[in-house]
């Protein structure tokens, strides 16, 4: 330790004496590092330790915006032969030229209007990508909102970071203007404008590539839009499933009927898994009905009135949101099935005449969740199984009140002797799964 100090020094006096002076300003962060020791961590530590180290990164985070602020203050950017200080600040660390703008418009942001947003950012309770989805939150906000509107979105938005993931951040903040107090019309209407221009873009966006490799393999590269791609992920989800692929050996169909096939694919990665599943969908498109209906049924939850006014957005059960408009052209096909509320209505309640949850059941459940049940678990709704809170065996019921949807890891720790579990539920009948290791 002591011959690594001595080198350093010996590098630091053959530097200019500004570049030793920018050194010693943080000279003490290396030192902390160096002396930083996460080995042989006791039983709940872990946790602890990985949250501060996270805290620690994101007050970096805020101190290296601070220093892209000061520098496009100075214009350091372009006064030494740069474009700007976003294409300076690659230079410096190699973070590539859109990154280095991204991180200097966020700069400019928080030094310009975004206190709040700055102080928990330097205090780490929230991270640089939450305070991205904050800062470009409000550059979207309409003008006619006054500073104390605007204080209290930002206000609002900082509250919300503190509690959840920056995916789920951006979809709090496409209703940024209820923290307005704006009329859930105007809402409604806002969030829709978003993500419609969203979709236009995709639109815009969208490509497909293709080399033939010339080694029997064809590889390209798709962009599509993210409902597309729901659609396609939920496919590919299902065929590459391992409970279908059990269910055909069960059957006696191995793989590309062969037994070295069924071998190989219950081996393989699950990248490959996609590949095949792909290559099964290629194969076994109707081609004589390319004009008819999509081969998934993805789950949108609109209102009857939102859906014949087209105002408001829709809820994918793949977690992804759609416009009005979207969702009524989509409306017509098989492949989007709109769980319309205030609509007709399927039999939802069941009771012990059946053993297992039906497809309305499921649809209805897409109107209440998002993800996995399990808390902190981020699954789509579209990837979980049904499971019952009164177990079946002990003479539960198949009724909708009863249905706990969970994704196949956490539904199989349900049902492990090694884990306690615990069910609560909120005000509006959602489940909520607690699991913990004996």
């Amino acid at each position: 330790m002591t011959s690594a100090v001595m080198d350093t020094d010996a590098t630091a006096t053959s530097l200019p004496r500004a570049a030793v002076r920018d050194r010693g300003r943080v000279s003490g962060v290396h030192r902390a590092i160096d002396r930083l020791d996460v080995t042989e961590l006791v039983e709940g530590e872990h946790g602890t330790v990985l949250r501060e180290l996270e805290r620690a990164k994101r007050r970096l985070e805020s101190a290296a915006l601070k220093v892209l602020a000061a520098a496009k203050e100075a214009r350091v950017g372009e006064r030494s032969g740069h474009t700007g200080t976003g294409s300076w600040a690659s230079s410096q660390t190699q973070c590539g030229g859109a990154e280095g703008s991204a991180r200097t418009r966020l700069a400019s942001d928080i030094a310009q209007g975004l206190p709040q947003t700055g102080q928990n950012l330097e205090r780490g309770e929230i991270s640089s990508e939450h305070a991205q989805i904050i800062a470009g939150t409000m550059r979207r906000l309409p003008e006619q909102l006054s500073q104390e509107q605007r204080g209290a979105i930002e206000k609002a938005l900082n509250a919300k970071a503190r509690e959840i993931a920056p995916g789920a951040l951006r979809k709090v903040a496409r209703r940024a203007l209820e923290a307005a107090e704006k009329s859930t019309g105007d809402t409604d209407k806002d969030e829709d404008d978003q993500i419609r221009d969203e979709e236009q873009r995709a639109l815009a966006l969208t490509r497909l590539t293709m080399r033939d490799n010339g080694d029997g393999t064809t590889s390209g590269h798709f962009r599509v839009p993210t409902f597309a791609g729901a659609v396609l992920g939920k496919v590919i989800q299902q065929i590459a499933s391992p409970r279908r692929e059990r269910l055909r050996q069960a059957k006696g169909h191995d793989y590309q009927g062969s037994e070295d096939g069924a071998r190989t694919y219950a081996q393989t990665d699950w990248a490959h898994r996609y590949g095949l599943a792909l290559m099964e969908i290629l194969e076994h498109l109707p081609t004589d009905r390319l004009a008819g209906k999509v081969a998934a049924t993805v789950v949108a939850t609109v209102s009857v009135e939102s859906l014949k006014d087209g105002l408001a957005a829709a809820q994918l059960d793949t977690g992804q949101m759609i416009s009005a408009g979207q969702a009524r052209r989509l409306a017509c096909n098989a492949g989007i099935l709109p769980a319309v509320l205030g609509g007709s209505s399927l039999p939802l309640d069941l009771g012990r005449t059946d053993r297992f949850f039906t497809e309305a059941q499921r649809v209805a459940l897409a109107t209440v969740y998002t993800e996995c049940a399990a808390v902190g678990c981020d699954r789509p709704y579209a990837w979980s199984e049904l499971h019952h809170e009164d177990p079946w065996a002990r003479d539960g019921q198949t009724d909708l009140d009863k249905a706990v949807p969970l994704c196949g890891y956490h539904h199989r720790r349900m049902h492990d002797p090694r884990f306690v579990t615990s069910i609560s539920t909120d005000g509006d009948g959602k489940k909520s799964v607690r699991l913990r290791e004996l």
